[in-house]
């Protein structure tokens, strides 16, 4: 039929569709571009005076004002060259000016074609930084990985699973379970630990004392020291090193007797992890003390208190990150605790991997495609 496209080219229309979307739909590209358009306004909107915007008595006047700011503002994020270079563009593609022959002929110049060929060599500029910095911050994310776990230990009597969504490329939420390899200790006599922390701030600074935690927990670890003397040289290295309280970190840590299943516990300032009994009642595990690397006005060291708890078979811990429980949707309403509880009840009775699925499943399901402030962080374990 005459205007039919013909299969073939149908085809490779397709399979260039397919190719740009990443197979998403039109509703799913909507939805991802109203979340993107949103962190690109409020990430111009904190550089805005917005007192000199209310100073215009005028609603037009606060109007017109209120985008030239926001503008200047995503102007400044470029680099003077590249300001310029912008401006130019604009001006050729909006402005037409006229221009007088010999024989008093008028003649319009026109530039868009100019213009637009800058904007889209400024285009290209900005995207070959963007993936520069992306593939950089890949290999950190590889890096990265390499120090949590990837598949949960295998631990006689114990189901373990856990799950990290990142608010960046990178993370600064650290969980991990293993047995602790002890001078003088057998493997079989030797307690489990598990551990779940959350750095404050975002990317790449959070990223690097993540990593630096971890190799804390680890050397530590590998000695004799108790879970008391643990969390006391992790404060020590922390208080250290984050930048006058700036960079504190938050960690629930446990140390699990695989023998009598009495499992020792201390809280910095962490969310409290839930433990839900196989009767279905549930504790809070809220005892230690403020998160690690606080600034105090002495060097005395800050004391931890620690806390028993004896596990039995289908009892069910749930560590989280805050980044959980503060998810927003699109409407910048959070995920809070209380879905968080709906949501291990209505799957308490599956495995560590399942309840673990179904919590994650949830929060995705509630914030849809709207970009997070925080990294999501979560651990769970089942007692067999």
């Amino acid at each position: 039929m005459p205007g039919e496209i013909p299969p073939k080219k149908r085809g490779r229309i397709g399979s260039f569709w397919q190719q740009m979307t990443d197979g998403l739909e039109l509703q799913e590209l909507w939805g991802q571009f109203k979340s993107e358009a949103r962190e690109g306004y409020a990430l111009y909107e904190k550089d805005v005076d917005w007192e000199e915007v209310k100073k215009e008595k005028s609603g037009f006047k606060r109007f017109l004002r209120k985008w030239y700011l926001l503008f200047k503002a995503m102007l400044m994020k470029l680099s003077p060259a590249r300001r310029v270079l912008l401006l130019a563009a604009m001006v050729m593609i909006v402005f037409h000016p006229e221009v007088q022959g010999k024989h008093g002929q008028v003649f319009t110049i026109d530039l868009v074609g100019l213009g637009a060929a800058i904007l889209f060599v400024l285009l290209a500029m900005e995207l070959a930084e963007r993936v520069t910095m992306k593939r950089d911050l890949e290999i950190a994310r590889e890096i990265q990985q390499w120090l949590v776990p990837h598949t949960p230990p295998d631990v006689t009597g114990y189901d373990i699973a856990f799950a990290t969504r990142p608010q960046n490329t990178v993370a600064g939420d650290y969980y991990d379970a293993f047995v602790r390899e002890m001078p003088g200790v057998s493997a079989d006599a030797a307690p489990m630990m598990v551990v779940v922390a959350d750095v404050a701030g975002k990317s790449v600074p959070a990223a690097l004392l993540m990593a630096t935690f971890q190799s804390g927990v680890r050397a530590l670890a590998s000695t004799t020291a108790t879970l008391d003397e643990v969390v006391a040289g992790l404060e020590r290295y922390a208080r250290a090193h984050s930048l006058e309280g700036r960079r504190f970190t938050t960690a629930f840590m446990a140390e699990i007797d695989r023998g009598t299943r009495v499992m020792r516990y201390t809280n910095c300032g962490h969310n409290d992890p839930i433990l839900r009994r196989a009767s279905g009642a549930l504790e809070r595990l809220s005892v230690g003390g403020p998160p690690l690397g606080l600034p105090v006005l002495t060097d005395v060291e800050i004391p931890y208190a620690s806390a028993s708890a004896t596990l039995a078979p289908g009892d069910l811990l749930f560590i989280f990150t805050d980044g959980l429980v503060e998810a927003v949707n699109e409407n910048g309403e959070e995920f809070k605790e209380e879905r968080l509880l709906r949501s291990i009840e209505a799957g308490a009775s599956g495995n560590a991997t399942e309840i673990l699925a179904r919590v994650m499943n949830d929060v995705n399901t509630f914030v849809g495609f709207a970009r997070q402030h925080d990294d999501i962080t979560a651990l769970v374990l089942r007692v067999n």
